[in-house]
Order: C-alpha cells, then structure tokens, then sequence
C-alpha cells in the first residue's frame, strides 16, 4: 500500500543521492541544471581548462555512469577544434567528442584539455576510456546535439570559470 510506496520512495531518494555524492566525489566540478525538455550542463573550474574537462565529464556522466567506465589502455582519443570565438569553441568541442561517441561508442573516463588559445580560439584535447559496452554499462539519457540555446561562459569573482551549455536530449 501507501507504506511500501513511500518506503520506495525513500530508497530511490537515497539511491540517487549516493549515486550523486560517489560521482561528486570522483569527478567534482559540474551539475546538471532542469532546463524545458532538455538539459543545461554547468561545469566549474580554476582555470578554463579545468572547466572544459568537467563539461565534457558531465556530457559523458549524463549518457553513462562514469564510475563504470573503464580505461583501455590501448585506446586514447584526440580530438582537435576550433572556433571563430569562446562560444562556438565551447560547442565544437562537445559537438565533436558527442559525433566521435555517436559514430564509435567510446566513452571517456578522464580528459585532459591542454593549449587552451584565445587568440586563435583552438583547443587540443586527449581522452581515455573504452567502448561502451551496454551488457555492462548503464545507459543514462541520450543526448541528441548540443545547442547554441543559452550556451554562455563567465568568469566570477574568485577566479573561478564557469561553463553553461543545454544540450537537447
């Protein structure tokens, strides 16, 4: 009855916050923000490398638990971009790693986003983890494209970076 739905309830509520606390935890900076009928991905860092590595984190977190993903060491990805200012650099560099897991199944487990120029607005980064393997790795939503809507960068007054992308899911 109304007992055995609550206490389900109160299961899920939990399951969901450890869920959140290990993925904190593990990967840190960024959050998923609700956004109408799609989602808005905010990450967070000391410097804008830092920010770029965790929006890509909670691109890949939001399609797949993380945690379970693992890294094969024979597979290391690069994924070069750029742009003709800080927005579009910020969308070609989900766009390009969202088209690499749509057409390879590779999903990440840790990148690192290096020579950062925002003068020419490029970015070099490198990528690992292995080929999702659905058997084994859990299958969150599906992110469909990535979208211009409200995509935005700032930088407060503590230094620190903050990086706001919805993607369309």
């Amino acid at each position: 009855g109304q007992e055995a739905i609550e206490k389900r309830q109160k299961q899920n509520r939990i399951n969901r916050s450890t869920q959140y606390e290990a993925e904190e935890k593990i990967f840190g900076k960024y959050e998923y923000l609700d956004h109408t009928a799609d989602i808005q991905l905010h990450s967070w860092g000391d410097s804008l490398e830092e920010a770029f590595q965790f929006l890509l984190l909670a691109m890949f977190g939001y399609m797949t638990s993380l945690d379970l993903v693992q890294v094969d060491t024979s597979i290391q990805k690069r994924v070069d971009v750029r742009g003709h200012d800080l927005t579009s650099l910020i969308f070609n560099y989900l766009q390009e790693w969202l088209s690499l897991f749509h057409e390879t199944g590779f999903l990440i487990k840790n990148v690192q986003v290096q020579n950062i120029s925002l003068d020419n607005f490029a970015l070099t980064s490198e990528a690992v983890g292995e080929m999702a393997d659905w058997s084994r790795h859990l299958q969150g939503t599906e992110i469909k494209a990535i979208t211009y809507s409200n995509l935005h960068f700032k930088q407060d007054d503590h230094g620190c970076h903050h990086l706001y992308v919805i993607v369309d899911i």
